[in-house]
């Protein structure tokens, strides 16, 4: 009965040590990490910039992170790059509005379809003074609230 005990006793001690080692303090993350991309605030690439070739399929803010699911076709979808750019124009409402386009850029010459989810950061797009911006992508249906 004593070494039961023992062995229990000693079970519930490497549980609760290896509890703490995985668990982490939430304010210590840091949400830019987890997106994959950064958002690029330029006009001149926004005004020249090829938005073909894909279609949308969601889209949704969640923290800092702009997650977009796109469609298209291609080999694998492994060898895709990704541009996220804002016109720098900011529509003075409220709240302030601001206009972006999303670009593929896909090489692959297959005939395959594949979907990717791409986690854009959306802390450049901030304005100081403010705490939500309205998001109007290109080539989306519907508008997104950003509030940070």
């Amino acid at each position: 009965m004593k070494f039961l005990f023992k062995k229990i006793s000693f079970a519930i001690g490497i549980m609760f040590c290896s509890m703490n080692v995985l668990c982490e303090d939430v304010d210590d993350v840091d949400y830019i990490s987890f997106c994959d991309e950064t958002t690029i605030v330029d006009n001149d690439l926004f005004e020249n910039l090829n938005t073909v070739n894909f279609t949308f399929i969601d889209a949704e803010i969640a923290d800092n992170c702009l997650s977009l699911e796109i469609g298209a076709s291609g080999c694998d979808g492994n060898t895709w790059g990704f541009n996220l750019v804002d016109s720098e124009a900011i529509a003075e409402s409220s709240p302030e509005q601001r206009y972006l386009k999303f670009q593929l850029i896909n090489d692959e010459a297959c005939l395959a379809y594949f979907e990717r989810i791409i986690l854009f950061d959306l802390t450049p797009l901030q304005i100081n003074g403010s705490n939500e911006i309205i998001l109007h992508i290109e080539g989306f249906d519907s508008s997104l609230n950003y509030k940070y």
